[in-house]
Formats: C-alpha cells, sequence, structure tokens
C-alpha cells in the first residue's frame, strides 16, 4: 500500500476499535456505525482489555453488518485501496481487481504465547498426567493435501515451543487431522476461525491413590 500510495485497512483492528469505544460506555451498534479510519490509528488497541471487548461485539450482527459495510466503503475510495484481513477477497469484495491470497503459516504469534506459557505450566506441575496429544486442526481452506501437512506443522510447533519450556518431550505427541474434526460450520469466516485451532488431549494419566 505505501510503495503504490494507496489507503491501507488492517481489517484486524475493527472490532477492537469498537470494543475501545464500549470501554467508554458507546453503545456497541452505535460505535460501528459511526467508526472512523483515524479510529483504527489509535497505539492502544491490542491490550488484552480491548481484546475481550473486540470478542463481546463480534457476536453482535448489527455490528458485523456495519462492519462490512465501512470496509466495502474503505474498498471503494477514490484511488484504490488495500484491505489487508480474512475473508476479503471472498466476502468483503469479491468483485475486487487485484486479490493477493498469503499462505497460512505454522508459526506460532506472540499473541499465543502467555496462554502456552499457561500449559507448560500446567504440564509441569502435574507429571501425573503422562501424555498429551497436541492436535492441529485447519478449516476448509487450501488444497486438500495441503491441510493435513499443514496442522501437522502447527501441532509440532506447538511441541516444540513446550519442550523450550521445559516440558519433556516424551509426554507431548503432535498430530495433525487437517480439516477431518470441524468444530464449527466452515461456511462463514467466524466458523472457520474457531476450526483453525490447536487443542491439548490427555491420553495418559497415573492414577493417583485416592
Amino acid at each position: 500500500a505505501a510503495y503504490f500510495e494507496l489507503a491501507h485497512l488492517d481489517t484486524g483492528l475493527l472490532y477492537r476499535a469498537v470494543g475501545r469505544r464500549t470501554l467508554d460506555g458507546t453503545d456497541p451498534v452505535e460505535a460501528a456505525q459511526a467508526l472512523t479510519a483515524e479510529e483504527l490509528e489509535q497505539g492502544d488497541l491490542r491490550t488484552a482489555e480491548i481484546a475481550q471487548a473486540a470478542s463481546k461485539v463480534a457476536v453482535i450482527p448489527e455490528v458485523r453488518a456495519a462492519l462490512v459495510d465501512f470496509q466495502r466503503a474503505f474498498a471503494r475510495r477514490a484511488g484504490g485501496a488495500v484491505l489487508d484481513g480474512r475473508d476479503i477477497g471472498t466476502v468483503i469484495c469479491p468483485e475486487a481487481e487485484v486479490k493477493l491470497f498469503v499462505t497460512a503459516s505454522a508459526e506460532i504469534r506472540p499473541s499465543a504465547e502467555p496462554l502456552l506459557r499457561e500449559i507448560a505450566d500446567a504440564l509441569l506441575r502435574h507429571p501425573e498426567i503422562k501424555l498429551v496429544e497436541v492436535q492441529g486442526h485447519t478449516d476448509d481452506r487450501g488444497a486438500a493435501d495441503y491441510n493435513p501437512d499443514l496442522s501437522q506443522r502447527r501441532a509440532e510447533s506447538v511441541r516444540s515451543w513446550l519442550i523450550a519450556a521445559g516440558v519433556p518431550a516424551d509426554r507431548l505427541q503432535p498430530r495433525g487431522y487437517g480439516l477431518e474434526v470441524p468444530i464449527a460450520s466452515n461456511r462463514t469466516s467466524r466458523g472457520r476461525a474457531r476450526n483453525r485451532r490447536v487443542q491439548f488431549i490427555i491420553r495418559e494419566r497415573e492414577e493417583t491413590a485416592p
């Protein structure tokens, strides 16, 4: 966007910006309908408090509809624009002149590390848990032969992180399931987001005396 001097929209910040307004007492629907691009440039949108507020407003149909309208209006601005996020080329702007798709990654995002630290600490506190299956899952996007490999690499990345945090390697079994075990519909972006996940299943536990 900067290279071609086009307006840029990080769509991942939309719900956060609305959530931030609700923390000030604004009605979420009103906040979504009155949202401006300038609000997305505020530096405090990535805090945990705002992330929680964003999760709450994201389930409101009127908020989702208002933000779809916001994105489409942004895309139609004079001179062109770049929208960065999920489902832009398929849901928001299916008739876009140019679409760039980024291949999904198995890398662990920094935002996931606090939760992984909690899991590592729990496993270290409970040595009676002998074996945990680290499951990788994907949505139904991508080639049929790609998703199993991607989910396996995601599971192995999480296992490697936990090992580096001190969990013995022989207590962690990575396995990729691809798209075979969805927990939500792949027909919506929210459902696909839920299906892209890593789960931990206890497979062996040492019985302790009562």
